[in-house]
């Protein structure tokens, strides 16, 4: 009903000011390939625009700028509003984990003259997506004595690239008898990263020389594979995709491309009636578990925190602000592919170009883990939209029983607040590399500032 292509809202300048989004947009996600990145450079931009950690505030008043890191894997920000903080927040929440394959903690093995590493797929992915394309490595070793070294392997154009090898055509009769999940084994996802052998060495002499390169670069032991996290991720720059430029191509874009508008959103507020928050979390492609996913009392403690100090301690006015708060679980939605039409209820999919899209709930087989917001929620969100000329449109993620997924909302929503799926549609989502609209982007950081000033 909604839906209307939005590039014919953007016109001269204004159509300068999505491209000059985007372009920071794309920087992001290209230094962001992994949770802790991400929340590297969301401090950076926090730091540029007045925030400051919550260590360095003895009290809070209105317009304070303030975040909290947790773990290196999310930040949690507030721009401290009008209002008592225990009337609410308006909420903005995004995940910055995508899907990829970890390093196992004994990785580095010689099979046949080659040097690989032993990964484990994280989160939804299609295992043939992963192999002869370029890879690179991207984390953190941490040694005995607490020193963390930061490693980035395969992003510099110097760099060398790493990657994981398929089976020639000629030889693969019997591999594509096999069904689409099972042509690539998650046990054969390993990544070859070296052929030349040490001289002197006998045995595994193209792993010693795979350590020794890593010894004289980065003081890495085979040892410190225990205590590291190494993520393998795709190899380059986002790029505009597209003749026209009109979209943008890149690794991360689930969740990234919410996490990204959503802060934005936030460091540009200033002096609100509501206290605004924006949390980027962690965990969310494995269920939002862990000391650092959704499921954390991470957030809950930080609200307390905030509390303190703002001179309230109490237990209840906690409760109170959590169910007072309104929040968009800023997610991505599936975008509809014209190659795929047959999956999707044309009528109820989120298409690229036609702006925000809210899912009013997600879920799958029958609705199962869904947050399913209540449509007085819904209307309130529809005026503030039409009111601010904000082009939405609303979605479901495909036909009834053809899949699903599901998002942080339900989590949220378990404080009894409103909470809403509210994200940027997607082509080739858990891919390596998906595809979104710029317009999309763009209108998504434009809904979300009209929410936190709403």
């Amino acid at each position: 009903m909604y839906a209307k292509n939005t590039w014919s809202k953007y016109q001269d300048q204004d159509y300068k000011n999505v491209m000059d989004f985007n372009e920071g947009y794309k920087a992001y996600i290209s230094e962001g390939k992994t949770e802790r990145a991400c929340v590297k450079a969301s401090i950076r931009l926090a730091k540029e625009y007045g925030f400051k950690d919550i260590s360095e505030f003895d009290s809070l008043k209105a317009g304070d700028k303030v975040y909290v890191v947790n773990k290196k894997k999310n930040i949690a920000l507030f721009v401290m509003g009008e209002k008592p903080l225990v009337e609410g927040m308006r909420i903005l929440g995004a995940h910055i984990d995508s899907p990829r394959l970890d390093l196992k903690q004994n990785p580095l093995y010689e099979s046949d003259g080659f040097a690989l590493l032993d990964t484990h797929y994280y989160g939804g992915v299609k295992k043939y997506q992963w192999v002869t394309i370029p890879l690179s490595l991207h984390g953190v070793v941490v040694k005995k004595d607490g020193s963390v070294i930061d490693v980035v392997i395969g992003e510099d154009d110097n760099d060398p690239v790493v990657g994981i090898t398929d089976l020639l055509i000629h030889l693969s009769a019997t591999q594509l008898q096999k069904t689409a999940d099972k042509v690539i084994e998650g046990e054969n996802l390993d990544v070859n990263v070296g052929s030349i052998p040490l001289d002197s060495e006998e045995k595994d002499a193209v792993k010693a020389n795979v350590l020794k390169l890593l010894k004289e670069k980065y003081d890495i032991e085979e040892e410190d594979f225990l205590s590291a996290e190494i993520e393998v991720v795709p190899s380059g720059k986002a790029r505009d995709f597209g003749l026209d430029r009109s979209m943008v191509l890149g690794y991360g874009h689930d969740d990234r491309v919410c996490a990204y508008t959503s802060l934005m959103a936030i460091l540009e507020t200033n002096n609100p009636t509501y206290t605004s928050c924006c949390i980027l979390v962690d965990k969310e492609e494995i269920g939002s578990v862990g000391a650092t996913g959704a499921q954390s009392l991470f957030f809950e403690n930080t609200i307390a925190e905030l509390l303190h100090l703002c001179g309230d301690d109490s237990y209840l006015s906690l409760k109170r602000t959590m169910t007072n708060s309104q929040m968009l679980s800023s997610d991505v939605s599936a975008g509809f592919d014209p190659l795929y039409k047959e999956v999707n209820d044309a009528k109820n999919a989120a298409y690229l170009g036609n702006g925000i899209v809210f899912n009013k709930y997600t879920g799958a087989r029958g609705k199962s883990g869904s947050n399913d917001a209540n449509p007085e929620y819904m209307a309130k969100l529809r005026q503030i939209m039409d009111e601010a000329k904000i082009h939405f449109q609303t979605a479901e993620l495909g036909k009834v029983d053809q899949g699903g997924g599901g998002t942080i909302a339900y989590i949220l929503g378990n404080y009894n607040m409103d909470v809403i799926d509210a994200g940027i549609a997607v082509l080739n989502m858990h891919a390596p590399y998906e595809i979104v609209s710029k317009v999309d982007v763009y209108e998504g950081y434009l809904a979300y500032k009209v929410f936190l000033e709403n």
